[in-house]
């Protein structure tokens, strides 16, 4: 268990610092259209990055991939 977290933590390094912002959003709860608003993007743009996070990840689905980085980032405050 301890290093299935490590290597998911090496994926999540990976991500680009957008990437890595949308995450933080979709583990927020914020929906595509609100992220896509927030960091002045199109929703299409946002769904992307999304695919893209969870191809990175190798999670099954978008709650997963929130799942991988709320184990790896368990202080991590939300709001």
């Amino acid at each position: 268990m301890i290093e299935e977290l490590e290597a998911q933590r090496l994926f999540i390094v990976k991500l680009s610092p957008t990437k890595f912002k949308i995450l933080r959003l979709l583990a927020q709860g914020f929906s595509d259209k609100e992220i896509s608003q927030k960091l002045q993007m199109s929703t299409r743009t946002v769904q992307t990055h999304v695919n893209f996070i969870i191809a990175i990840l190798n999670a099954k689905n978008r709650i997963h991939a929130v799942a991988i980085y709320m184990q790896t980032h368990p202080n991590q405050k939300m709001l």
